[in-house]
């Protein structure tokens, strides 16, 4: 293994499959809310408030941290919700705090948590990673295809898998089984 290899998670999308039917709460996930002053509701109280709603599945903490140890991977936080994360994602999931990719360029508004143009991820991953192999969970991998280029050069002859989730579904065993085939192989693209 050339390096310590990352994982990066992104929250929404590959944790959190917002775009899943909009009434219909996917099946073991948790409904929480997430407020414009910073509140944070699961349960009952997550009915209660008003804010962006957030699915998670308890059961992906295990499985992350699993994998992890399987693979010699790092669990990083690569997501507009930079170190909220730690104090909101992660003890929801099973996830103990993490590492976190700083975000310089993100446009965090208070409520919805991400930017419009999210290009700003690209250049604040390869720098974190700074050529360590690397796999990254994601649902905007094909987006912003400027970033996405330089990212590509930058890391280009670094093991790098870029792990598309789908934001309707979330992450699934496929996503899992991927990662822990590429960590077992030559690290190749």
């Amino acid at each position: 293994m050339a390096g310590a290899g990352l994982l990066y998670l992104d929250v929404d999308g590959p944790l959190n499959p917002y775009a899943a039917r909009a009434h219909r709460r996917p099946e073991g996930y948790g409904t929480f809310r997430r407020t414009a002053r910073g509140g944070w509701y699961g349960g009952r109280d997550a009915k209660r408030y008003k804010g962006v709603r957030v699915w998670l599945h308890p059961g992906h903490g295990a499985l992350l941290g699993d994998l992890a140890a399987r693979t010699g991977l790092e669990l990083v936080w690569a997501t507009s919700w930079g170190h909220e994360a730690n104090r909101h994602i992660g003890p929801a999931v099973g996830l103990p705090p993490l590492p976190v990719v700083e975000f310089p360029e993100c446009d965090l508004d208070p409520v919805d948590g991400w930017s419009a143009d999210g290009g700003w991820k690209w250049p604040a991953v390869l720098d974190h990673a700074a050529g360590r192999p690397l796999a990254w969970f994601d649902d905007e991998h094909d987006a912003f295809a400027a970033g996405r280029a330089a990212f590509d050069l930058g890391r280009a002859g670094a093991p790098t898998l870029l792990c598309h989730v789908d934001p309707r579904t979330g992450l699934l065993a496929e996503h899992l089984e991927r990662v822990e085939d590429w960590a077992a192989g030559p690290r190749t693209t």
